[in-house]
């Protein structure tokens, strides 16, 4: 009596292979969730700006206040005080005098809605000169954008 092995190894059986794909679409969700994870998103062609307005009502009273004033076509005035000259080393020689030597002294920067950026970081670049480190704006609040 011959015995029949289990083990064929003849050309009789023909399975197909079978591909499994559940490892594959593991590996793919755990890119996609990485992936996900990892990118930021930034929209700056949607970024819409609409300057200055701020909520007004909590404003700070301040021991000594230098307004510097910016007008649109790049003028300045220190406490209402209109300068002549429109570099920084004459708004810094301004700001000195109109803080008599306190150095705590605040500079609230009043810019023209269309003001250069240029002319803002001027004020900015004088304050510092003059060594005046506290610097804020001066916004108008939204209800009065308009008037």
């Amino acid at each position: 009596m011959k015995r029949k092995s289990s083990m064929s190894f003849g050309l009789h059986s023909r399975e197909e292979p079978e591909i499994n794909l559940i490892p594959f679409i593991d590996v793919l969700l755990v890119v996609l969730i990485f992936l996900m994870l990892s990118t930021t998103y930034s929209k700056f062609t949607e970024m819409q700006l609409r300057l200055p307005t701020a909520d007004t009502d909590a404003q700070r009273n301040y021991p000594k206040e230098l307004i510097v004033t910016v007008s649109s076509d790049g003028r300045y005035a220190v406490n209402k005080t209109a300068l002549p000259d429109h570099g920084v080393d004459a708004l810094a020689d301004a700001l000195t005098a109109a803080s008599e030597g306190n150095k705590e002294a605040v500079v609230i920067i009043s810019a023209d809605a269309i003001a250069t950026h240029q002319s803002v970081i001027s004020v900015m670049e004088a304050a510092r000169r003059a060594g005046l480190m506290h610097i804020t704006f001066a916004a108008q609040s939204p209800a009065h954008a308009g008037h």
